[in-house]
């Protein structure tokens, strides 16, 4: 475990990243012995600096959903982090490229809580049941930590990507809101396009065979801590594609079919 010295210092590294567009060498690299649990001291200890700023948490996000991204993170379970406040963007609109640093897209969905869901316990009926509905969501994630280290090329560990508010940085919500019963969720599927090709197309089965799965386990995840999800609340169930590289004047328009679509430019 890092010291308490350490975790405040790296999370005003990740603070200042942050703000200055400055990409950060692989913690795990630096601390060899970083744990899982150093990873979300030092995402807490951020955001405690987020809040201090007059940010508040919107909702929260999950992370390393498939099969395929835990194995190659060597875990085997997902991620999460906060959605702070100044995260969510509009969609139909410009988005500054200018904010992040080697920003991705994924596509989500995401649930917008009617009812609190407090741990342990909870099933995906449970959050079927606390949930006013379900929308189209496109995910930017960002790398205050780089993704793979500038001189070795080595990928990042999940302890760093759990440090760095496990890569999110930007929330598009869009599309046509659903109530959660009145469509089977795990096959929503969607279609990812960027300046007008096909760059991914998955269902929402991929994200833990049904996204509320992954919002029913963070609820019990977070309850050790004293933390629950509160009503009016957005939690990112997780990608149902691969993520696909950003740059200025790319054009994204994820299409969700019955569920509408949502689109916006990097400028």
């Amino acid at each position: 475990m890092l010291d308490n010295a350490t975790i405040e210092s790296l999370a005003r590294q990740l603070y200042e990243a942050r703000k200055t567009r400055t990409p950060l060498r692989h913690f795990s690299m630096q601390h060899p012995g970083m744990t899982l649990a150093d990873g979300y001291a030092i995402q807490r200890a951020w955001v405690a600096l987020e809040l201090a700023d007059g940010r508040s948490i919107k909702g929260r996000k999950i992370g390393l959903t498939s099969r395929a991204m835990q194995v190659s993170s060597q875990i085997d379970e997902p991620d999460y982090a906060p959605l702070m406040d100044d995260m969510f963007l509009q969609q139909g609109g410009d988005i500054p490229v200018s904010r992040f640093i080697a920003p991705r897209v994924e596509v989500e969905l995401a649930f917008i809580l009617g009812r609190p869901l407090q741990g342990p316990g909870v099933t995906l009926f449970d959050v079927l049941a606390a949930t006013d509905y379900v929308t189209p969501a496109i995910e930017i994630i960002d790398a205050r930590i780089e993704q793979f280290d500038r001189d070795t090329k080595a990928m990042r560990k999940v302890f760093d990507t759990i440090s760095d508010f496990a890569a999110n940085a930007g929330i598009v919500l869009g599309g046509r809101p659903v109530r959660p019963l009145d469509v089977d969720l795990r096959w929503v599927g969607a279609m990812l396009f960027r300046n007008g090709v096909i760059e991914e197309t998955g269902l929402a089965a991929a994200v833990l065979n049904h996204p509320a799965t992954g919002v029913a386990w963070l609820a019990n995840k977070i309850a050790p801590h004293g933390e629950s999800l509160e009503a009016g609340q957005v939690v990112l169930a997780g990608s149902f594609t691969r993520p696909v590289n950003a740059a200025a004047g790319d054009c994204f328009h994820a299409d969700y079919g019955p569920l509408g679509a949502v689109a916006f430019r990097f400028v």
